[in-house]
């Protein structure tokens, strides 16, 4: 990046981008400025490095016109007492430049200083001491103290000649964190489909949901009616389909244009990970949809209603959406919860741009602990929630608002047409969201469903330098495959499969599939 001083670590977070911590270097959307007072803030190629993003500031000349930018973390002059920034003045003129800091645990506090002539359009470093630092407002000087959630920039507060600057490399001395960061790790696979046999969908595993509890129709406007058809989901070649499809169809007394199907998982749990790899599908008006409701929710035909768990309606039960495509702009995925504090156009929500997720494969996560929900895509966090550190209950029927994830949750998989997706493509014939696997991974050991896996050990692991893995099982072993975490293979072996030679394999976490009695298990599997 820009600041050459800067160590690796530094370098490596901010490639991540993570979300309007300092340093502030324009390098993601999230350093975006807020302005006020007729003033316009956006970015722009640096004039002296074109690799490089910089802040671009515009002062319409009109008296302390100003922008300011809400940091997470705070800014702390209790342990560093300076802010640098680098500064580019079109004019080479000399010009003030003011850092104020607001919102804080003291009085809001600011630093002046004269960024002076340079006779060129060339950039310079400035530094705003806050231990010299002015109150706001007329207060004196003071040796600032305190957190501060707000930074806000004036040039040239006084001046009513109009402008355009640029700005870059705002720092305070921090380090970046991730705050996606997990707190805990889950490694244990309790339930898996790998969709290995081709066919019918595993009624073991899914349940087909296809009664519109709205009427005949599901809720949002949707046009599709959602059916157990073998046209509408299907297994195939190691991948599970779930096609909508151009399809007048009359269900339940209700006439619609659409068929699709959506899936509910026959498996619920509390706390854990779920990891789904899937490309989806193109055109729009197409709505898929991964992630889950809680196991308790009375919705008529969800599974768990019918085996007698109904107790509470949505939003009660909570929702976690690991991933929904078309509520934004096209290859822009959003995760999102709803609760009873938020649901709806929920507010608890934030979203990814990807690269044709209609062509390519990506691993959508979802990271779900007891104290915070993280969403994550291609194993990179985007997205965290955290537990409300108060409950707090506004209707006063006995269930918690922000934090109904407490209690088990089941997977669901569909895709929706229309309704708040928006108007469907009149060109639409059909498209389907293609998946690899759903895996959950809890650290509580497996679930009866995957007491087969017990069946087979794999040492030493972490290889910790050994040249080969072994596998301990009394089963016949047909296939071994080993696979990067984007699930794309790395080797596969029919002959000898009791044992895999890594020492050809970079160091780094790997899954390994075992195939064997016609089913298959994966280990999650560490190479040093």
């Amino acid at each position: 990046m820009k600041r050459s001083t800067l160590s690796l670590q530094f370098l490596l977070l901010c490639l991540f981008g993570y979300a309007q911590q300092m340093p502030i270097d324009f390098s993601t959307s999230d350093d975006n400025f807020s302005v006020f007072g007729g003033t316009v803030f956006s970015t722009r190629v640096d004039p002296v490095d074109a690799s490089n993003t910089v802040g671009e500031f515009f002062n319409s000349g009109g008296v302390w016109q100003g922008f300011f930018l809400d940091l997470t973390p705070d800014v702390d002059l209790d342990q560093r007492q300076e802010i640098t920034l680098r500064f580019y003045a079109f004019d080479g003129n000399a010009h003030d430049v003011m850092v104020k800091l607001e919102n804080g645990t003291q009085p809001n506090v600011e630093v002046q200083i004269n960024a002076p002539a340079q006779g060129t359009a060339t950039w310079q470093s400035l530094s705003f001491d806050f231990s010299n630092a002015q109150i706001s407002g007329g207060g004196g000087s003071t040796s600032a103290t305190g957190q501060y959630t707000r930074l806000t920039i004036f040039i040239d507060g006084l001046s009513t000649t109009p402008g355009t600057f640029l700005i870059d490399d705002i720092w305070d001395g921090t380090t970046p964190t991730d705050p996606n960061a997990l707190d805990v790790t889950y490694t244990d696979l309790v339930w898996a489909d790998e969709f290995d046999i081709d066919g019918a969908v595993d009624a073991n595993k899914w349940h087909h949901q296809t009664f519109g509890p709205n009427g005949g129709q599901w809720y949002n406007g949707e046009q599709q009616h959602y059916t157990d058809s073998p046209s509408n989901s299907f297994v195939a070649n190691g991948f599970l389909n779930i096609v909508a499809k151009r399809e007048t169809t009359t269900q339940d007394g209700v006439t619609l244009d659409y068929t699709s199907a959506r899936l509910n998982s026959k498996f619920a749990f509390t706390y854990g990970r779920i990891d789904v790899r899937a490309k989806l599908p193109f055109g729009n008006g197409t709505w898929p949809a991964i992630w889950t409701l809680g196991k308790n929710i009375n919705e008529p035909g969800a599974w768990f209603q019918t085996q007698g768990f109904g107790t509470v309606s949505w939003p009660h039960c909570g929702e976690i959406d690991v991933m929904e495509h078309g509520l934004h702009a096209v290859n822009e995925v959003s995760s999102a919860l709803h609760t009873t504090s938020s649901h709806g156009a929920t507010v608890n929500t934030d979203t990814q741009m990807l690269a044709d997720v209609a062509n390519n494969f990506h691993i959508y996560s979802v990271n779900w602990s007891p104290n915070q929900i993280t969403f994550l895509i291609d194993n990179v966090g985007y997205y965290t929630y955290f537990k409300p550190s108060e409950y707090i209950d506004t209707n006063n029927d006995g269930f918690h608002d922000g934090w109904p994830f407490d209690l088990d949750q089941f997977i669901l998989l569909n895709v929706a047409m229309g309704g708040v997706a928006g108007g469907i493509d009149p060109s639409f014939s059909e498209s389907s969201m293609v998946i690899d696997y759903v895996r959950v991974y809890q650290n509580t050991g497996l679930s009866t469903n995957n007491v087969f896996a017990n069946q087979f050990s794999v040492y030493p692991n972490p290889s910790n330098n050994a040249h080969t893995l072994n596998i301990r099982t009394t089963e016949q072993i047909n296939k071994i495959v080993l696979l990067n975490t984007l699930g794309q293979q790395i080797l596969s072996k029919t002959k000898n499969t009791n044992t895999l030679e890594i020492h050809n394999i970079r160091s780094g976490i790997y899954l390994l599939k075992i195939y064997a009695d016609n089913r298959s298990v994966t280990k999650r599997v560490i190479i040093k």
